[in-house]
């Protein structure tokens, strides 16, 4: 006979085998990533909800920071990666935030856009006018100082309110200043209030919203195999979305509180990127982007010196 303790022991010993079994390898690989609730970023939440990242061993804790405070929770390691544009990585790196992108996640096609009263014909007639737009760093910010610069202005040559997106969206709507440089889904807040003003130009007209994950620097180099599962989680979402779009536009809309429907909406005018589109963007376009993206930062204010090496802002061998 067999004591009762051996026993117990074995059973618990198959007990733990099991439970061990049932958690996948790496679980405790723990990514504090920044983002926001623009829609771009949304296949992040899906990863998250739908248990893609844990799927892949990963235990993702996505918080949502002001993009203006993002590179500030980086510095201090609060997160180890973060989620925002392209240009906004460039500054970072210009302004001792070191971070590398390591995946492309959306392109705006119009999900970005600029608000302006209906007495507002050009951007010529923006002149003295009150715009509320992000704190400089951010996308909206750049947004605005990159239309302005294409129609012969300046940021120099209007008023700024310093309001993050929704607020701005909201602030214009209810009748406070003259324009709002916004996105999706509070960009559709104003597409439904033609009363209150019209849409003078998007990124579908100024294409230069393009976001991108990335990692610290030395967090990256410890951790390959999760910046790769990070990657890998990404990319099933996308997938994800093209083979179950009601059950995705259901989760990413109740992080935002829409409904499916209404977050399909918002996100027809953007694209997100899969592994494909990533591997072309990161060939060539990507860096020809951050080049002509330095100028603006510079005259924007936003940095003071273009960053050492522009090689430096990305590592293209997650997208393999």
């Amino acid at each position: 006979m067999v004591p009762s303790f051996i026993k117990t022991a074995a059973l618990l010993a198959v007990g733990t085998a099991i439970a061990a079994m049932a958690v996948p390898a790496g679980a405790q690989t723990k990514i504090t990533l920044g983002m926001s609730g623009w829609t771009g970023f949304a296949p992040l939440t899906l990863a998250d909800k739908a248990g893609i990242f844990k799927k892949n061993g990963l235990d993702v804790d996505l918080r949502m920071i002001p993009q203006k405070d993002r590179h500030l929770a980086l510095a201090s390691e609060a997160i180890q990666c973060a989620a925002t544009t392209v240009e906004t990585h460039v500054a970072w790196n210009a302004n001792g935030v070191p971070i590398v992108q390591i995946f492309q996640m959306d392109k705006s096609y119009g999900a970005d856009g600029l608000a302006v009263r209906n007495d507002v014909k050009t951007f010529a007639d923006l002149k003295g006018k009150t715009i509320g737009v992000s704190a400089p760093g951010t996308a909206p910010y750049f947004g605005l100082a990159w239309m302005l610069n294409k129609n012969g202005m300046t940021l120099k040559d209007v008023k700024l309110v310093s309001l993050e997106p929704q607020p701005a969206a909201q602030a214009f709507i209810s009748g406070q200043n003259d324009g709002a440089m916004t996105y999706e889904p509070y960009l559709s807040t104003v597409r439904a209030n033609p009363q209150a003003g019209k849409i003078l130009a998007t990124t579908l007209a100024y294409p230069m919203v393009m976001d991108t994950v990335g990692c610290a620097p030395t967090w990256l180099k410890a951790n390959p195999q999760a910046a790769q599962a990070l990657a890998t989680s990404y990319f099933e979402a996308v997938e994800m979305i093209k083979t179950d779009p009601a059950k995705s536009y259901e989760i990413m809309g109740a992080a935002v509180k829409q409904s499916g429907e209404q977050f399909a909406k918002s996100a027809a005018f953007l694209r997100w990127q899969d592994k494909a589109a990533n591997q072309k963007f990161f060939s060539g376009e990507l860096m020809q982007f951050m080049k002509d993206s330095v100028p603006i930062l510079l005259e924007a204010g936003v940095i003071r010196k273009a960053p050492a090496d522009l090689n430096a802002t990305f590592d293209a061998s997650f997208i393999k």
